[in-house]
């Protein structure tokens, strides 16, 4: 929920002012994460100094103090490490004291950035306080720090290391983290851990690396730091090549690391990326050697960490012409649909190819069940296509939200299949009821947005929505992707059923004209954009539909919901009359999408209905479509498709009205008030 951001450099001068826009810059491509407070902590102008300044509100706000602050900005550093945090409060209210970094005392000789929740923090604090140490803030994240001088302390005539001083540190601690560690004691170090929150580590070198892996060590192999003094020519003899970036010869080159959250803060300044799995621990030497340790042993993890090209282009990361991220990605739709069927549909034999299912299509089509995981839109986009995933595979769905899951403890077998559907593939609850089942013998299938993700990497094989970096905290163009690739593993998995054959056949012609038919709908937005004047004061909303549109009601309500800030609910039309009926009336503003499939009578019967108790529904309705009068209705007409395909027209205007009335209400869409784009926390 958090974003992490750290710049460290190797034999190669930069000024403080560099470095500060530097973290700053990558604090605002993490914004999205969360956008509270954000801080930073570089060093001083001693060596054993650290300066921290930390403000409330985006990262402008943080920017502008630094700019303000009288630090000697031309003051250049041959070595140096820096971190930085955007914060979405979890434990106390946003407060330049509650911002991140944390420090273990007035000196400032640690320094913590963390994203993720410590559960057991009350317990450790309670200890701390009995032993004198004085806290500051509210947050978990304090006791950490604060425990980390202690153990410091109370080992000061053992000479500890760095990476020893962490383990010892995170071995106390429940939850889920990501940390990075700097201190004063420890100049030109840095060491980062995780555990359930996302960390990835860029390296930028002067010629190309030389390797592309590191290994995993034991921590005990860790050899006691010598004093500063002592180390002014880094010991060669001592590396090993696989963590040591050096020139061909063996010289040092210049070196530069960035640890974040997410590969967008990293890719403006290297591809080259090393993703940190679940309990790795990284130390990067004041000699610029990075290490890796495991904080548990014998788990069965591979023992090197790969480091990979990031593919990720900068131009996706940024806004363009367009006045938010939110509007721009509903416009990438079209394009976004086309890069998530290419390579995989080959239209003219009617076939689908996900390749990275291939290796398990028979065992999945032998399964017992397929259960779909997942949170909020991602859970939607398994809504819309549960009832075509039964139609062609005859596998009975059963779809559940990632934390209702996982507090039901629901049975989960080995004949199962276990889908865990995430845009980032970091979402904290998917990740747990992942493990859950994984535990329990099932095949588990991952899709996601996000190559190296957590889901992408502990799953047995999945697809990649391939819809490109979305930025706003909305999701749009990966509801619609997450619904396409769905629909496509549903077609794959059914080729072996011939009574399909008809159906498959049409759906993939439908599929064709996907692209051409959302540009089609986006040319309505100036249209919904004047509707979108007449319900933005509106205090609430209803959307009704019944069949394939049920999963496009509760994710239009949801756009709504977390964007114009206007209470709307998403009503199953089947269920108007036992309850919802009672709020029609002619005040209150509701949305029925009516779109010509099996199941247009049923929902012509409950407009009806909603016309005799004098409701005045916008219709979202097919062109064509002359049962409905425009005359004497607000429609909103799309194109017709097939109709497991619909909702992926269907969901555009509400998308765009959801846009529109929450910028007429001076509302941030791209940061709307207390969410952030990846729920990295229970």
């Amino acid at each position: 929920m958090c974003g992490i951001f750290a710049y460290l450099s190797y034999f190669v001068e930069k000024d403080r002012r560099y470095i500060a826009d530097t973290l700053l810059n990558g604090l605002s491509r993490l914004e999205y994460r969360g956008y509270d407070s954000a801080g930073i902590a570089i060093d001083g102008d001693a060596e054993n100094e650290a300066v921290i300044v930390k403000q409330v509100g985006k990262v402008a706000a943080l920017k502008a103090l630094v700019d303000s602050s009288d630090l000697d900005w031309s003051k250049t550093f041959n070595v140096q490490t820096s971190i930085s945090h955007t914060r979405w409060a979890t434990h106390g209210q946003p407060s330049p004291v509650n911002a991140h970094p944390h420090r273990s005392d007035e000196r400032n000789e640690f320094t913590i950035v963390h994203n993720g929740i410590i559960t057991n923090y009350k317990e450790i604090r309670t200890l701390l306080e009995n032993k004198g140490y004085a806290f500051e803030t509210e947050t978990d994240t304090e006791v950490v720090v604060k425990l980390l001088k202690y153990v410091y302390d109370s080992q000061r005539g053992q000479r500890i290391t760095f990476p020893d001083l962490a383990k010892a540190v995170t071995k106390e601690l429940e939850g889920a983290f990501a940390f990075l560690f700097k201190s004063v004691h420890y100049p030109g170090e840095v060491v980062a851990a995780r555990r359930g929150s996302p960390l990835l580590i860029g390296i930028k070198t002067s010629e190309d690396l030389n390797v592309d892996f590191v290994d995993v060590e034991e921590i005990s192999n860790v050899v006691a730091a010598s004093s500063i003094n002592e180390e002014k020519t880094p010991a060669y003899a001592k590396r090993a090549q696989s963590r040591s970036f050096t020139r061909a010869d063996g010289s040092s080159q210049p070196l530069e690391y960035f640890l974040a959250s997410d590969p967008s803060a990293i890719i403006e300044h290297t591809r080259r990326v090393l993703y940190l799995e679940d309990d790795d621990m990284a130390h990067i030497s004041r000699s610029g050697d990075l290490h890796i340790y495991r904080l548990r042993r014998d788990d069965g993890l591979s023992s090197i960490r790969s480091i990979k090209t990031l593919e990720m282009e900068l131009a996706a990361i940024m806004k363009g012409n367009f006045p938010h991220f939110m509007l721009k990605e509903i416009y990438e739709q079209p394009e976004s649909v086309v890069n998530t069927i290419r390579g995989r549909v080959d239209f003219n034999k009617h076939s689908v190819v996900l390749g990275g299912l291939r290796n398990y299509l028979a065992s999945i089509r032998r399964c017992r069940r397929i259960v779909f995981t997942a949170c909020g839109t991602s859970y939607n986009s398994c809504l819309a296509t549960r009832a075509i995933f039964e139609e062609l595979t005859e596998i009975p769905v059963a779809v559940e939200l990632s934390s209702e899951f996982l507090d039901r403890k629901s049975p989960i077998f080995r004949d199962d299949v276990c889908v865990f559907v995430s845009q980032s593939g970091e979402t904290a609850d998917t990740i747990l009821a992942l493990r859950y089942c994984l535990e329990r013998g099932a095949l588990c299938v991952g899709v996601t947005n996000t190559v190296g993700s957590s889901i992408s990497r502990e799953t047995h094989c999945g697809v990649h929505i391939n819809a490109g970096p979305e930025i706003g905290v909305a999701s749009t163009k990966a509801y619609t992707s997450q619904y396409l690739a769905l629909v496509m593993m549903a077609l794959q998995l059914g080729e072996d059923r011939i009574s399909m054959t008809e159906r498959r056949r049409e759906i993939i012609n439908g599929l064709r004209e996907l692209p051409n038919l959302v540009k089609e709908v986006l040319e309505f937005d100036t249209n919904i954009k004047e509707l979108s004047k007449q319900l933005y004061q509106e205090k609430s909303m209803l959307v009704l539909s019944r069949g394939f549109q049920s999963a496009t009601c509760l994710e239009g309500a949801l756009k709504i919901k977390e964007l114009s800030y206007i209470h709307c609910e998403g009503i199953m039309a089947g269920e108007l009359k036992h309850g919802p009926l009672a709020l029609i009336d002619e005040n209150i503003p509701i949305v029925i999408i009516m779109t010509k499939d099996a199941y247009y009578p049923k929902v012509q019967s409950a407009l009806q209905q909603v016309q005799a108790r004098k409701g005045n529904p916008i219709i979202i309705c097919n062109s064509g479509d002359t049962n409905i009068d425009d005359a004497v209705n607000r429609t909103i007409r799309i194109p017709h498709t097939v109709d497991c395909l619909q909702g992926i027209l269907t969901i555009i205007p509400l998308q765009l009205l959801s846009y529109h009335m929450a910028t007429l209400n001076g509302v941030d869409v791209d940061f709307p008030r207390n969410l952030a784009k990846s729920v990295t926390v229970e």
